[in-house]
C-alpha cells in the first residue's frame, strides 16, 4: 500500500503594511485562496529584520511606511543580501504611481501591484504571489546550472570562453585559466585586442582572420597558433569552439561562440622531436646511401682489375695451350675447350656482378645514358621489350652524381620488380620536363600491383625508393590495376640546374 504523500508546507507571506484594514483585507485574500501562512509588520525596519531572519519566503510591502519608504525597504534589502539570496519582493503602490513601480522594479522588487480604490488588487494577490515565487524558483534552479557548469568548465585543463557573433561580436566570458598567459580574466576581457595582440606575429593574420570569419558568421572555429604569455615565451593552442543559440532567435548575431583553448604544448614538441627524429634518419639513411654507393664502387673496380683481369689472363692461356697444340699437329685437349667456355661463363658472371654493383656506364657517360643502357640490359636478359624516352631537355641536364645515382636505382629496383613480379611483356621508362623539375616514370602491362602490395611493411624495395626520392625532396607514388603499374617520380631539381 502506498504511504499517503506529504502534505506541501504553507507559503510564507510577509506582509509589511501599516494600515490595518490593509492588512486584514490581505488576510482574507490569502485564506480564501488556499494554505499560506501569514507574517506581519506595521514598520519598515521590523519588516526588513523579518525578512532577513529568513523567516519569510516572499515580501508583500506597501509603498509608504511610517519610518522608510518602499524603495529604502528595498535598498537595505540589497545591501544585506548582496547575493541576490533574498526573498523576492512585490510591492503595493497607489494608482497614481507608476513611476515609483518603475523604480522599484528597477531597485530590485519583483513583481507590483497597484492598490485600487475598489479593491480589485485583492483578487490577483494569490496568483501574483505564486507566479513571483515559480519565477523565483525558476531563477535559482538556473543559477544553480550555471554554477555548476561554471564550476566544471573551471576545473578542465583549457581556457573555456564564450563570444558574441555579427558584425559586432565581442568576447563575453573567459575562464580563470587564462591565468596561464599571465592575465586575469578581467583584464582579458577589458582589452579587446588583447587576444589578437597575443598571437605569435608569424601565426597572427592567418589565425585571427579566422576567428573573425567564425564570430561574423557563427560558423565552428578550428584552428592552431601560438600565443606570448606575458611572462615570455610561446604556447601552442588549439582553438575551437561551436555555435550555440543565444537569446535573440536564430540567424547570425544571436548565436555565441562556446569555445576552448587547449594547451597543446607538448604535443607540438613531441611532433616537432619527432619531425626532427625523422629528418636524422633521413640523413643518415642517406648518408648509409652514400658509403654504399661508394662500396659498392670500389667492390666492382676491385672486382673489375683483380678477378676480371685474372679471369681474361686464365682464358688467354688456355686459347695459346690450344693454338700451340695445333701448330703441333696435335688435336687440342676437349677439357681445355670446355674449361675456356667456363671461364668465358664467369666473365660473363663477373661482368653482371659488376654492372648490378656499379655501371661503369653510369660515371663514364652520365645517368641518362645509364638509364638506356640498364632498359636494354633488362630486355635481353628478361626477354620482354623495354623501351626508355629520355625527353631533348632533359637529356640537356646534367644531374649531381647524387641525383644521377638515385634516380638509377629506382629505375633499376622498379624494372627488378617487372620482372619479378609483373609477368609483363613490356616496360617502358620515360624521363619528361617539368615546370617543377623532372617527372620519372615507369609502366608496364603486367597484372598490376595490388594495394595491399603497397601496404606491406616488407616492401623494402617499394620503401626504400620512397626513401631514397625523399631525400631529395621528391615525391614518388605507385599506382596499379589491371593495365599494369605505373610509377611516377616527380623530383625537383636545384636551382642551378633548374633552367630551360
Amino acid at each position: 500500500m502506498d504511504s499517503p504523500s506529504l502534505p506541501a508546507a504553507p507559503v510564507r507571506v510577509l506582509i509589511v503594511e501599516d494600515d490595518m484594514v490593509d492588512r486584514m483585507a490581505c488576510r482574507r485574500a490569502f485564506r480564501a485562496a488556499g494554505a499560506y501562512q501569514l507574517l506581519e509588520a506595521e514598520t519598515g525596519q521590523q519588516g526588513l529584520a523579518m525578512a532577513l531572519s529568513g523567516e519569510a519566503d516572499c515580501v508583500l510591502l506597501d509603498y509608504n511606511l511610517p519610518d522608510l519608504t518602499g524603495l529604502e525597504f528595498l535598498a537595505g534589502l540589497a545591501a544585506s543580501r548582496p547575493g541576490g539570496d533574498a526573498p523576492p519582493v512585490m510591492m503595493l503602490t497607489g494608482a497614481d504611481s507608476a513611476t515609483v513601480a518603475a523604480e522599484a522594479m528597477r531597485r530590485g522588487a519583483r513583481d507590483y501591484l497597484v492598490k485600487d480604490a475598489e479593491g480589485r488588487y485583492l483578487e490577483l494577490l494569490p496568483a501574483g504571489i505564486e507566479r513571483m515565487l515559480r519565477e523565483q524558483r525558476l531563477r535559482a534552479d538556473k543559477q544553480q546550472a550555471e554554477a555548476r557548469f561554471r564550476t566544471l568548465v573551471e576545473q578542465i585543463h583549457a581556457v573555456s570562453y564564450v563570444a558574441g557573433t555579427g558584425p559586432r561580436a565581442v568576447l563575453e566570458y573567459v575562464s580563470p585559466q587564462i591565468r596561464l598567459l599571465g592575465y586575469t580574466p578581467e583584464e582579458w576581457l577589458a582589452d579587446p585586442g588583447l587576444a589578437r595582440a597575443r598571437m605569435h606575429p608569424e601565426d597572427r593574420e592567418r589565425a585571427w582572420a579566422q576567428v573573425c570569419t567564425s564570430r561574423a558568421e557563427a560558423s565552428p572555429l578550428r584552428v592552431e597558433y601560438r600565443l606570448l604569455p606575458r611572462g615570455g615565451g610561446e604556447l601552442w593552442v588549439r582553438d575551437q569552439a561551436d555555435p550555440v543559440p543565444g537569446s535573440g532567435g536564430p540567424g547570425p548575431g544571436a548565436a555565441v561562440l562556446q569555445g576552448l583553448l587547449i594547451d597543446i604544448s607538448a604535443s607540438k614538441a613531441a611532433e616537432q622531436a619527432l619531425r626532427q627524429s625523422q629528418e636524422e634518419l633521413r640523413r643518415l639513411g642517406a648518408h648509409q646511401e652514400r658509403i654504399k654507393e661508394e662500396e659498392r664502387k670500389r667492390i666492382a673496380q676491385e672486382i673489375h682489375d683483380e678477378l676480371g683481369g685474372l679471369l681474361t689472363g686464365i682464358r688467354a692461356y688456355i686459347l695459346v695451350a690450344q693454338e700451340r697444340a695445333v701448330a703441333a699437329g696435335r688435336e687440342p685437349e676437349p677439357l681445355l675447350a670446355d674449361t675456356a667456355d667456363l671461364v668465358q661463363t664467369a666473365i660473363e658472371t663477373v661482368r653482371r656482378v659488376i654492372t648490378d654493383l656499379r655501371p661503369s656506364v653510369l660515371d663514364q657517360l652520365g645517368v641518362w645514358a645509364a638509364l638506356e643502357w640498364y632498359a636494354g640490359q633488362v630486355a635481353l636478359r628478361a626477354g620482354l621489350r623495354c623501351e626508355c624516352s629520355i625527353d631533348a631537355r632533359v637529356a640537356e641536364l646534367e644531374l649531381d652524381a647524387e641525383r644521377s645515382t638515385m634516380l638509377f636505382r629506382v629505375v633499376q629496383e622498379a624494372l627488378t620488380n617487372v620482372v619479378r613480379h609483373a609477368g609483363a611483356s613490356e616496360a617502358r621508362v620515360a624521363v619528361a620536363r617539368e615546370p617543377a623539375g623532372l617527372r620519372l616514370t615507369v609502366t608496364d602491362n603486367g597484372k598490376g600491383i595490388a594495394a595491399e602490395g603497397l601496404l606491406r611493411r616488407e616492401s623494402w624495395g617499394i620503401l626504400g625508393m620512397h626513401e631514397r626520392s625523399r631525400s631529395f625532396g621528391g615525391e614518388l607514388a605507385i599506382t596499379g590495376g589491371e593495365g599494369g603499374t605505373a610509377l611516377t617520380l616527380r623530383l625537383p631539381l636545384p636551382q642551378e640546374e633548374h633552367h630551360d
